[in-house]
């Protein structure tokens, strides 16, 4: 699916504000940004903690979205999460980095990250992952979700935090099982012989019927269900 068909009835709020050192992928998530609608003078391109920072002194400046790398030439992204979390909570803020450590990927999400995407990813997961930023979703790459739900605890939970059925359709359910396994949704859709469309919009739905809205989250709930094994 071309990048530019994923922009239907998509809010872009702006200004956003990109803090990326290396200029390629600085300029690959410019030309992200700018298919799916917006334009450069919405665009807050930085390289550095310090080149954020003056931007944010100034009181004058708004942030509506931020992407930000984590290994910057002048410091960790993770202080510039914390700063930006602090100074607005409800801002989404989506770390694009090549670290993928349990450390730094903890880090990052207690900072206040709400997702966590690799620079590795081709431009259409890329893209995939800013659209449900945009969205009000919590994307986190394949891989990282799998490290995250490989260090949740697997002992079982009180008899009182098991709760009923959720209801899940026999799709919804393998869907499930597919998600927990880590597989993204292109993979899903090529599983099960669906558009990514369909996968999506039956995740959307067990994300509604298990009350979460991320995949760490619905995985989390799955076993906590004993939905999965």
């Amino acid at each position: 699916m071309p990048t530019h068909m994923l922009t239907a009835d998509l809010a872009l709020p702006a200004p956003v504000l990109v803090v990326e050192d290396n200029p390629l992928v600085r300029n690959r998530l410019q030309g992200l940004l700018l298919q799916l609608g917006y334009s450069n003078d919405a665009l807050v391109m930085t390289g550095s903690l310090a080149e954020a920072r003056a931007y944010l002194a100034n009181e004058d400046h708004m942030v509506s979205l931020a992407l930000v790398d984590l290994g910057l030439p002048d410091g960790s992204g993770i202080e510039l999460i914390a700063e930006l979390h602090a100074r607005l909570p409800s801002l989404p803020i989506m770390v694009v980095s090549a670290w993928s450590t349990q450390e730094m990927i903890w880090a990052s999400l207690r900072a206040g990250a709400v997702g966590y995407v690799l620079k590795e990813r081709d431009d259409l997961e890329m893209a995939m992952a800013l659209r449900s930023v945009l969205r009000g979703g919590a994307p986190i790459d394949p891989f990282i979700a799998r490290r995250i739900i490989e260090e949740l605890p697997l002992q079982a939970p009180p008899a009182a935090q098991v709760v009923d059925d959720p209801g899940l359709s026999a799709r919804e359910n393998t869907i499930l099982h597919l998600v927990v396994d880590g597989l993204s949704n292109r993979e899903i859709a090529e599983r099960l012989f669906l558009s990514r469309y369909t996968v999506e919009s039956h995740i959307k739905n067990v994300y509604r019927k298990l009350s979460v809205s991320s995949r760490t989250q619905a995985a989390q709930e799955a076993r906590l269900r004993r939905l999965v094994d």
